[in-house]
């Protein structure tokens, strides 16, 4: 189920960037306005929306939904451990011994008195 939840999320993340890549913008025909071409109004059509802006829509949806039932598949998975879990068996650590204690010399080591 996640798999395919995986698929369809990549694929509408790459359909929406390249419809929208596709799309001109609204102020894309400013420049007619002003006697470099003919255009119907400044800042473009105002009508409805034509089919690449509907579709957009819908994939953004898609994407929208696709990524908030990952969030919930990735929270509410198993506990019962990850890849390297399941590669890597389990291996009981050694206990470490304490080093042996070198008594100190007489005298030696001034760094421990306090000066009054």
């Amino acid at each position: 189920m996640e798999t395919l939840i995986w698929v369809v999320h990549v694929l509408s993340a790459i359909s929406v960037i390249v419809l929208v890549l596709l799309q001109h913008g609204k102020g894309a025909d400013m420049g007619a306005a002003f006697g470099s071409g003919s255009s119907g109004s400044l800042f473009g059509a105002s009508g409805s929306a034509n089919f690449l802006s509907r579709t957009t829509g819908v994939l953004a949806a898609l994407f929208f939904i696709t990524s908030l039932g990952l969030t919930y598949l990735s929270s509410h998975k198993t506990e019962d451990g990850g890849v390297m879990d399941k590669a890597v068996p389990a291996q009981s650590a050694k206990p470490v011994e304490p080093a042996p204690a070198v008594p100190a010399e007489e005298g030696a080591s001034k760094a421990t008195e306090i000066p009054k």
